[in-house]
């Protein structure tokens, strides 16, 4: 079988790389953004990627933290975002191996799934708390972090991977 594209073996990933992601991903979360309703969360999209692919390194405590981060920032009901990101860590790293078996648009579908559910634990936090349920628009998000998956593999993977290297003596 012939494949179109070269097969990278990546190197191992840098912590800080991973802290690095977290940060620029809380910074997104925090712009206005103009139709701020269709704005993905940028931070649950980085911390469901770093899970799967990185399962021993970030964890629920990671998804806890940045959830206590996230809500400080964005001045919402503290623990909020805690509770979502630390479920959404577990089910990222409960399904990490399966998830890894899919194309990245297989992988896409997996993580839209698992955005939806943290939305949906969100919007339930939020009700208990006395807020209104919005529209439909809430359920955006989550599937244009799902559209965006493919890109953010692609940017987070980056500095892993190993220039493609023809080596003729080498059986690999």
């Amino acid at each position: 079988m012939v494949l179109d594209r070269p097969q990278y073996i990546l190197r191992p990933v840098r912590v800080a790389w991973v802290v690095t992601s977290f940060a620029l991903a809380l910074l997104l979360n925090f712009v206005p953004w103009h139709p701020a309703a269709l704005a993905p969360d940028f931070v649950a999209l980085t911390l469901t990627f770093w899970c799967v692919r990185q399962p021993r390194l970030v964890g629920l405590g990671a998804g806890w933290l940045l959830g206590l981060l996230n809500d400080a920032g964005s001045g919402v009901l503290l623990g909020q975002h805690a509770l979502v990101y630390s479920l959404l860590a577990f089910g990222a790293i409960t399904l990490s191996r399966r998830i890894l078996w899919f194309s990245v648009w297989g992988q896409a579908l997996h993580v839209a799934v698992l955005l939806v559910l943290a939305q949906a634990v969100g919007l339930a936090v939020r009700v208990a708390a006395g807020a209104d349920v919005p529209d439909w628009s809430l359920w955006a998000p989550p599937l244009i972090g799902a559209l965006l998956w493919p890109a953010l593999s692609f940017v987070l993977l980056a500095p892993q991977r190993r220039p493609v290297e023809v080596d003729e003596t080498r059986p690999i």
